[in-house]
């Protein structure tokens, strides 16, 4: 078996420069990135390179997906590579660590999938990925005027403030349900499909500002309709004290490589 297998970060349509320009860029492994093609329809590559077989076999490798140093660095060239592309063309980015025995298994796979890789990149072509979370923070929520407790026995007053902190979490709730409908509006306006992924927890969700992540999506949109959805999504929680929403971008879009299935769905624009 070789020492080395060939690591593919991507799918590109053929375009004019776009070999010469792979060829100053460095991926996983620090190994210099290039293209694989079927020699007898080139309207689409990979993006590979060489990475060593000792650290990416199948028993190797699942070791290293828990070491969290090695997968941040393997993440951060992957996502370098693909994002230096996207500059020039259209991308459809692979998942992290998919890799290949040699460049003929690779070249096996993209002529099999020829056609939906086509396909897709077609419908990708000059729209980005961006990024919209809603969270909720029911202690930014102003609480309703307590009465006066004075009369009331320590029980029933203990009760009381927690029916009042309740309604304030109920109404915080109810107001990021409005936020994300407006959202969606946003998003059956000025994008082309929408992925719902799962919402963030603990650490994830706290390195993000704190509250709690209600709301994980993200929209395809068209380079001519960022502005506009910005727009509308950045004021969706206008008016409602406790929710917040943060909207990420513009990405190479990572949730739309594959054909709509399952969580993903179409938005008319």
């Amino acid at each position: 078996m070789s020492d080395l297998m060939t690591y593919a970060y991507a799918v590109v349509p053929r375009a004019e420069g776009l070999r010469e320009a792979t060829t100053t860029l460095r991926g996983v492994a620090d190994a210099p990135v290039r293209l694989v093609a079927d020699a007898r329809d080139d309207r689409v590559m990979l993006v590979v390179s060489h990475v060593p077989a000792q650290d990416f076999q199948e028993g190797a490798l699942k070791q290293h997906l828990e070491d969290l140093e090695w997968l941040e660095a393997v993440a951060r060239a992957h996502h370098g590579v693909i994002e230096a592309l996207a500059a020039r063309t259209t991308v459809l980015p692979l998942r992290l660590a998919t890799v290949y025995l040699d460049d003929n298994r690779a070249r096996d796979v993209l002529e099999a999938g020829r056609n939906m890789f086509a396909e897709r990149l077609a419908r990708l072509a000059e729209h980005v990925e961006w990024g919209v979370k809603i969270y909720v923070e029911p202690s930014a929520a102003p609480a309703a005027p307590a009465a006066p407790s004075a009369d009331l026995p320590p029980g029933r007053a203990y009760l009381r403030d927690r029916r009042q902190q309740q309604s304030v979490r109920d109404s915080v709730y109810q107001a990021a349900q409005q936020a994300a409908e407006r959202v969606e509006t946003a998003g059956r306006k000025h994008a082309a499909e929408r992925v719902r992924h799962r919402v963030q927890q603990g650490a994830l969700a706290n390195a993000a500002g704190g509250g709690e992540n209600v709301v994980n999506d993200a929209y395809l949109v068209s380079l001519t309709r960022c502005e506009e959805f910005l727009a509308d999504v950045t004021h969706a929680a206008d008016g409602l004290p406790g929710v917040r929403v943060e909207a990420t971008g513009p990405w190479a879009p990572y949730s739309f490589a594959m054909p709509l299935s399952g969580a993903a769905e179409s938005v008319p624009p």
